[in-house]
């Protein structure tokens, strides 16, 4: 969040997912690939895979957001994703002014992570230019969730859900079961000791169901 230069805005999920396709082709990495989102990652992650069908060999979607909260108020969808903004937002000047660097334990922007990352995060979710792309990317979330919600299927392409049990936002466990139809090639996994971020809180999860994926495919 906010290591790249400033790009295009808005910031939504087709933006995002052909950043990622320039990314990989500019770096030489040859598909297919195994594609992993975590979150609002998963909206990208959506639509990748219909922009470029043959270039993905499988999915894994990790407590992806889901088309299903279009129908949920603002305040239930925001804890979801991170907060991002446009040109000297309020969070942006707040982080000029070194506000944000005060307030960050409080309010939960530091992530818990293992020492040898967790000095150099910090450091940097604190500054001005992390502030602001939390609001670019804030501000278009029901954008990018409507464009992930054209996206039905993904035909019989191999997809993993990975979902936290202890997620409680209403209805989350019922719309991670929706995702399984994107696919007639998909099956669950449960994250039994984890919340939303599985990555963080229950890491050997996330890394099975991507290593598992692979090895399927292989």
């Amino acid at each position: 969040m906010g290591y790249s230069e400033a790009s295009t805005l808005p910031r939504t999920a087709e933006q995002f997912a052909t950043e990622l396709h320039t990314l990989l082709e500019r770096a030489d990495i040859a598909g297919p690939y195994v594609l992993a989102g975590h979150s609002l990652g998963g909206l990208t992650v959506r639509i990748f895979v219909h922009d470029y069908p043959t270039e993905v060999a499988g999915v894994v979607l990790i407590e992806s957001m889901s088309p299903g909260q279009m129908t949920q108020s603002p305040m239930e969808i925001a804890p979801q994703t991170s907060y991002q903004p446009s040109a000297f937002s309020l969070p942006f000047l707040l982080g000029r002014i070194g506000l944000v660097r005060v307030l960050a334990e409080p309010l939960g922007l530091i992530q818990t992570l293992p020492p040898q990352t967790q000095a150099a995060y910090a450091a940097f979710a604190v500054t001005p230019r992390t502030a602001q792309e939390w609001v670019d990317e804030l501000l278009s979330l029901q954008v990018s969730v409507a464009q992930a919600a054209a996206i039905t299927t993904f035909g019989d392409l191999p997809l993993v859900v990975v979902t936290a049990a202890l997620n409680q936002q209403t209805d989350w466990q019922t719309m991670q079961s929706e995702l399984l139809l994107l696919s007639s090639n998909s099956q669950q996994m449960i994250a039994e000791n984890s919340g939303h971020n599985i990555e963080i809180e229950q890491p050997e999860a996330a890394v099975a169901a991507i290593v598992n994926m692979v090895a399927q495919l292989r």
